[in-house]
């Protein structure tokens, strides 16, 4: 898991100056793979350093929350910690931000080692409550 696993293709077939709301799954680890605390820990490390990075791209986190338990659907498979809607101003800001030396080099360890599993998926409004900007 890492930056490397940033989806390059799938993000170009989106237009680079669209919004985009990018919904977080995040599955933590019991314990951080650096042995400092639990992987919410090391979580909310990275959360500390990437919040300021997507303001500074004009982005915003819109909602995080914990996983409870799955409603509809395959229990298998789903099982998720913690939940997060970040908006961005473009996907290329985005991208700017996941591939920026000081991401990769401050931020992501800190999220690859409390996240067993973190998947990014993003989206596109069709429609919300929720007014940006």
């Amino acid at each position: 898991m890492g930056v490397e696993l940033l989806n390059v293709r799938g993000l170009a077939e989106l237009d680079p100056q669209a919004p985009v709301v990018m919904l977080n799954l995040m599955r933590f680890r019991e314990r951080s793979l650096d042995g400092d605390g639990s992987g919410r820990d090391a979580y909310l490390r990275y959360s500390a350093l990437t919040v300021p990075m997507i303001k500074a791209r004009g982005g915003t986190l819109l909602w995080t929350g914990d996983a409870k338990t799955v409603a509809l659907g395959e229990q298998d498979g789903n099982q998720w910690d913690y939940l997060a809607l970040v908006y961005y101003p473009t996907v290329a800001a985005f991208i700017d931000m996941m591939t920026s030396e000081d991401y990769e080099q401050r931020c992501d360890p800190h999220r690859t080692n409390g996240c067993a599993e973190h998947v990014i998926i993003a989206t596109r409004e069709a429609y919300s409550k929720f007014k940006v900007g």
